[in-house]
């Protein structure tokens, strides 16, 4: 290891300069160490929001903008300026380069907090082919396109630092790629599950090897006591630590978590950290190994809302800029050509395309899925930067191959959304779904009923609808019951919608309470119908597109009706207040652009009164209807028609008439409508001419 690739630089700076004399008697106030930090700090954050406004319609991650950001800011660019020369310092960088690794320290704590292990035990053999397909063709490819650059830049390289390029090549970044895919609707597709079942099982394997490969790449000979040294903290933190916390948070009352408690996890992460850095790996593993152990719950719901914020909006901003400051073009060729680097960043990009084209013959993957899954597996993230840093902080990469691979994975994620969103068109029948309605429908055939909720106030009034909808042994009801939940800025929020939380927590979290209210409601409601089955879904999505994934699932189910919840709920004095003005938006959207019927249900509150049945199945409820004519009117006549057949449901249909030249000819087919659900209802052949298009508005 002693022909490591090293391009060093001494500078010598006073260590002493932390307390101003004030502004008077200071020569310059940067050259003291707080105000030169927060200066640092707010150009990094104005740099970082701007490029987040300008790549936002690309679809971009904000790790890229934060790269770049340090790319600008660095010696490259604006670094050439004196002003920024006085600002970012070499004893500048080394202080935010301090703050930014403690930033990264409590971000894979909180990645640890949010992982579920269960999620890994679930996946298929088709999963778990494409991901070792994934992870072993994309690893020869980088360990051979290392050497390659190595051989015509004539540097010395390391069997080593080949893997540290080869295992950041190998790396899907799990939190980015979900967010490219929310961004892209297709969360709910089955390319979209796919890869993100592959990047979770990538993300395992890259911590298993970041715990193994810093070691090794540190001292070859005293690799066998650190790893071992690895796997004991490991066990420790399962079997003594992990029972420990759980027994702890059992005495604990429910919201009851005081500072004392955060504080006392915020220090154990940090202790885990140095502990496994003191060992011989990196502080990033004892970190995400401290999360990982802590049972879900509100303690780790509390420290999600007060830590997300602050760590992934101020602090890891700092570590992906001085990533980006690290950048050097001017030792990009060096000792080769600029081909040679544009043929190997090509390849680099190509490995996961490769590799997931390959798995198409191992399993039922189309050609253009198995590109498009290739393309979103090139995706990376924070895990794969880790290793290359580490690889530079361990003088085993130098500035030429630490840039070279950046680069590449900088190439890789900014292609993704671009790539997509121009080629990638999931085949949607549009078409065959747009005339799926309660009217046409045959009466020997389920109704099948996308039901939408946002809070356990919506679950009674919906369930007592669907009650009612009267559920036969020749046309059985199912139910998709669709929790809506606002997709916020953090990773966590992906991982509850899409996997089974953690087990073992005495107090679940408060969003997970909610969910359990929900699936508990519709499952009980399942269970006392016996003609009635439902499928509990949840979708994450903010709430400006959340009525795409709405007529998605509805399409993707092809459900003939859509319940929404009215935007408003009742007071206790009977007037109707907003619950949240955003969701009238979201009903507008999915009236827009549903492909089937959509109900909107106002509750009242009257839930307990939809419960009809009983000794000699005597009416307990009395509907009525107003029905003015049109197509939406005719609709909602068909449903009100198979309420009625229910024994305890009594219906009354008024129609009100207008005439006039215009409309005498849909009061006509509104007339053969009525005439022709009664005879549907009735079980009699029908032939009728469909001359809906005609009338419909």
């Amino acid at each position: 290891m002693a022909d490591r690739m090293i391009n060093e630089t001494v500078i010598c700076y006073n260590l002493t300069i932390s307390v101003s004399n004030g502004i008077w008697q200071t020569e310059s106030p940067v050259l003291n160490s707080l105000p030169l930090f927060v200066s640092q700090l707010t150009i990094i954050l104005f740099v970082t929001r701007l490029l987040i406004l300008v790549l936002k319609p690309l679809h971009q991650p904000r790790l890229v903008a934060e790269i770049l950001t340090g790319f600008i800011i660095g010696p490259l660019l604006l670094g050439h300026f004196q002003f920024f020369q006085r600002l970012y310092p070499p004893r500048g960088i080394m202080l935010i380069e301090t703050m930014a690794y403690l930033g990264l320290l409590f971000y894979v704590f909180l990645t640890g907090l949010e992982m579920d292990l269960t999620a890994i035990l679930r996946a298929g053999k088709r999963v778990m082919s494409i991901a070792m397909t994934g992870i072993l063709i994309p690893m020869g490819i980088g360990i051979g396109l290392f050497f390659l650059l190595q051989h015509h830049a004539k540097t010395n390289a390391t069997a080593v630092g080949c893997m540290f390029w080869a295992v950041a090549l190998t790396i899907t970044g799990f939190p980015v790629l979900t967010h490219i895919l929310a961004d892209l609707k297709l969360l709910q597709s089955d390319i979209g599950r796919t890869a993100m079942s592959v990047a979770m099982l990538n993300d395992i394997y890259a911590w298993v090897l970041i715990a193994v490969l810093i070691p090794v790449g540190t001292n070859l000979k005293t690799s066998p006591y650190s790893i071992t040294a690895i796997v004991a903290f490991v066990l420790i933190c399962f079997f003594a630590v992990r029972p420990l916390i759980e027994r702890i948070i059992h005495s604990t009352p429910e919201d009851s978590y005081s500072d004392y408690y955060l504080c006392f996890v915020l220090a154990g992460a940090i202790i885990c950290g140095c502990i496994t850095d003191a060992i011989g790996s990196h502080s990033v593993v004892g970190a995400f190994m401290f999360g990982l152990i802590i049972p879900n719950g509100d303690l780790g719901d509390e420290l999600l809302d007060r830590l997300d914020d602050f760590v992934s909006g101020l602090m890891l901003p700092l570590f992906f800029a001085s990533c980006g400051m690290r950048i050097d073009f001017t030792h990009i060729a060096e000792g080769t050509s600029w081909l040679l680097v544009v043929v190997v960043i090509c390849f680099a990009c190509m490995a996961k395309i490769l590799s997931s084209l390959t798995a198409c013959f191992f399993s039922d993957m189309t050609i253009r899925d198995g590109a498009a899954l290739g393309v979103l597996l090139n995706t990376k993230g924070i895990l794969a930067i880790i290793i290359l840093n580490a690889g530079w902080d361990k003088k085993i990469l130098n500035s030429q191959y630490y840039t070279v691979m950046l680069v590449a994975m900088l190439v890789m994620t900014t292609a993704v959304s671009p790539f997509m969103s121009a080629v990638y068109r999931p085949r949607k029948g549009l078409r065959l779904y747009r005339l799926r309605a309660i009217q046409r429908s045959k009466p020997d055939t389920e109704l099948r009923v996308l039901a939408c909720v946002h809070t356990t106030r919506n679950v009674s009034g919906i369930i007592g609808l669907l009650e009612v909808s009267h559920a036969t042994k020749i046309s059985p009801l199912t139910v998709f019951a669709l929790h809506l939940v606002e997709l916020t800025g953090r990773s966590s929020a992906m991982l509850i919608v899409h996997s089974t939380r953690k087990s073992g927590a005495h107090h679940p979290g408060r969003a997970q309470a909610d969910s359990n209210l929900i699936i508990s409601a519709f499952e009980a409601f399942e269970s006392d119908n016996h003609l009635v089955t439902v499928q509990p879904l949840t979708a994450m999505s903010p709430y400006g597109t959340m009525h795409e994934d709405i007529c998605s699932l509805a399409e993707d189910k092809r459900v003939a009706l859509i319940l929404l919840p009215f935007h408003k709920h009742p007071t206790v004095d009977g007037r109707m207040e907003d619950e949240n003005a955003v969701y009238r938006g979201i009903n507008l959207n999915v009236l827009a652009n549903a492909p089937c019927s959509v109900g909107i249900f106002i509750d009242r509150e009257l839930a307990g009164a939809l419960r009809p049945g009983g000794p000699n199945d005597s009416v307990h409820c009395r509907f009525a209807m107003l029905f003015f004519g049109g197509p939406d009117d005719r609709e909602a006549l068909a449903y009100a028609w198979r309420m009625a057949g229910h024994p305890g449901i009594s219906l009354t249909v008024e129609k009100v008439q207008y005439y006039d030249i215009a409309t005498e000819k849909r009061a006509e087919f509104d007339k053969a409508t009525a005439n022709y659900i009664k005879k549907k209802e009735s079980g009699e052949d029908l032939e009728t001419e469909d001359s809906d298009s005609e009338f419909d508005e």
